[in-house]
C-alpha cells in the first residue's frame, strides 16, 4: 500500500541536473529558496527534527557540482547559527570552488553507526552564497560562535527542499518533503 500526498523529484535537486534550470525552465539560481530561519518559522516541528539529526554527529556529506557537471561528495561540518544554516570551508577547497561556480548543493546528515538512523534520514537541498571578505560583521559573528581555522570560506544557505525519511511502527516508510511556498507533504509506503 502506498499513500502519496504529493510527488517528489527523484534527483533531490528539483532540477534536470544539466544546466541550472528546473524542469519547467526556470533558473535554479534565482532567489526562490528560503533562509533556515524562514523554513523553521513555517515548519517548526520538521526544522527541530532536522537540526537534532544534524547535531547528532559532527561530519555530514555535502554534494556539489564539479566544473564538468558531475557530482562531488565531500565531508563537511555544518552549523545552525543565528537562524541560518552555514557552511565553513578551508581556503580554495574543491567544494568551495564548486559552490562559487554553481551554488546548488545537497546535504545529507550522517546516518550514524548501524542501520537504525535514530531520528530518520534527512537531506537539505538549496543554494549557497559566499559571504564576502568585506562583510566583516557577519564573518566575525560566525567566527566567534564556531571558531574556525583562519582563513576560511563562509557560505550562507538558501533552502529549496528538506526531506526526512523514517520508519513508523516498523512497517511504514514515511517520507516528509518540504519546498518553499508549500506545506510539508507526507508519503507513507508499506
Amino acid at each position: 500500500m502506498s499513500t502519496n500526498t504529493g510527488s517528489t523529484d527523484t534527483d533531490g535537486t528539483g532540477t534536470n541536473g544539466t544546466n541550472g534550470t528546473n524542469r519547467d525552465g526556470t533558473d535554479t539560481r534565482s532567489g526562490d529558496g528560503l533562509s533556515w530561519r524562514s523554513f523553521a518559522a513555517a515548519e517548526p516541528g520538521l526544522a527541530r527534527t532536522v537540526e537534532e539529526r544534524f547535531a547528532a554527529h559532527t561530519h555530514h556529506v555535502l554534494a556539489t557540482l564539479r566544473r564538468d557537471g558531475s557530482p562531488r561528495t565531500t565531508g563537511l561540518e555544518v552549523r545552525f547559527v543565528d537562524g541560518e544554516l552555514w557552511f565553513g570551508m578551508m581556503p580554495d577547497s574543491l567544494k568551495a570552488l564548486d559552490l562559487r561556480r554553481d551554488p546548488r548543493f545537497a546535504l545529507q546528515a550522517n546516518p550514524g553507526e548501524g542501520t537504525t538512523m535514530g531520528g530518520g534520514d534527512v537531506r537539505i537541498s538549496g543554494r549557497a552564497a559566499e559571504v564576502p571578505e568585506e562583510d566583516t560583521g557577519t564573518r566575525s559573528r560566525y567566527a566567534e560562535e564556531v571558531e574556525p581555522p583562519e582563513p576560511f570560506h563562509l557560505f550562507r544557505t538558501e533552502i529549496t527542499e528538506v526531506v526526512r525519511t523514517s520508519v513508523e511502527d516498523e512497517k511504514f516508510l514515511v517520507v516528509q518533503v518540504w519546498k518553499p511556498g508549500e506545506p510539508v507533504r507526507t508519503l507513507k509506503r508499506t
